[in-house]
């Protein structure tokens, strides 16, 4: 009868080692592997379809916009070329950011750790590109506005292309020290195999905020703010003076096309603090940006200012929808289609 009872606690304890290991990320490794993520088959299933579609929707949206901008040439203006960088940084996001992430939240870690550091880096990268492409194309709108005479000699292509360089070198610059401080926290860290998390330093985490929160966000707002009372004063005046001559009346239109564009920035500006405030914000809690179901919802929340962006073109810029007709038609395999009316 006692042989019996040991034998059945035996088994039962074979039973709940094998049940545990079945668990595990990687089973061999009992004492180092982390559990797999403890989401039903149901939550997975959805949460990774909208997702999915979220992150289809990006690639396929910024796509447009590149094609757009890039092929014609009526749009190669130094504002366009700051939308096809912001649109560059957003189709990544959505080709590789996305896709990555919903990988990491739902399932074991299975790349290793060369893949999470590399991981690291490209949202570092794409995501501060996307911010400083924001702030030039805020530099941009403050001068039209504010200083329209001076807009062709200030604000030339040359310019535009050469600034839109620094801003994706200083990006790289910046996520390479990013990338190489996660991979040193997470080395002195007691992480198990089979997860990736970005932990950085106190001092590294305090410079990101500042250099790509507050610095950016605070530059947008002075900027806007001089652009929305320069804007109302010159809709007072065109209100004012909308019996004039032939001359003052495409004067007229050109500063409705100038204010008109100052506004639909002034919406991107707002989506992208509503999409980037909850990230920060949590970065101030917690330096492990990958410890919670919170943590995790920031990030989605946060990518999805890039499928958000193209959305904004679409619904404020008549040239998107006329350049997309003309892409989804075929019109633009015609010889010659890069000359297209599209404004």
């Amino acid at each position: 009868m006692s042989y019996r009872t040991g034998s059945d606690q035996s088994c039962s304890r074979l039973r709940m080692e094998i049940q545990d290991r079945s668990d595990l990320c990687f089973p061999l490794l009992l004492n180092s592997s982390c559990r797999k993520p403890t989401l039903h088959w149901s939550e997975v299933v959805l949460l990774n379809s909208v997702l999915l579609f979220i992150s289809l929707i990006t690639v396929v949206l910024n796509l447009l916009i590149i094609i757009s901008v890039s092929h014609f040439r009526q749009l190669h203006t130094p504002t366009n070329i700051l939308l096809l960088s912001l649109g560059v940084s957003d189709f990544f996001v959505g080709l590789l950011l996305i896709p990555l992430e919903i990988y990491r939240f739902t399932f074991c870690w299975f790349l290793g750790d060369t893949m999470c550091v590399l991981f690291s880096y490209l949202m570092c990268n794409l995501i501060s590109a996307s911010i400083w492409n924001i702030v030039l194309i805020s530099v941009d709108r403050y001068v039209a506005i504010c200083y329209p005479l001076h807009y062709p000699t200030r604000i030339s292509l040359t310019r535009v292309k050469y600034c839109v360089c620094l801003c994706w070198f200083c990006a790289s610059s910046c996520s390479f020290v990013y990338s190489n401080d996660v991979r040193v926290q997470s080395g002195r860290s007691n992480f198990c195999i089979g997860e990736c998390k970005f932990i950085t330093s106190y001092i590294l985490g305090i410079f990101d905020l500042i250099f790509n929160f507050i610095l950016p966000v605070t530059t947008i707002i002075v900027l806007y703010l001089r652009v929305f009372v320069v804007a109302v004063s010159q809709a007072r005046s065109m209100r004012s003076h909308i019996t004039v001559a032939t001359f003052h009346s495409a004067a007229s239109r050109t500063k409705r096309s100038e204010l008109k564009a100052a506004r639909t920035l002034g919406v991107l500006v707002v989506v992208y603090l509503m999409c980037y405030c909850p990230y920060y914000c949590y970065s101030l809690v917690d330096v492990n940006l990958s410890s919670t179901s919170y943590a995790s919802i920031s990030f989605f929340i946060f990518y999805s200012n890039s499928c958000l962006n193209p959305v904004i073109y679409a619904l404020f810029y008549p040239w998107f929808r006329k350049a997309v007709k003309v892409i989804v038609t075929l019109q633009i395999l015609q010889p010659g289609s890069h000359e297209a009316n599209i404004l």
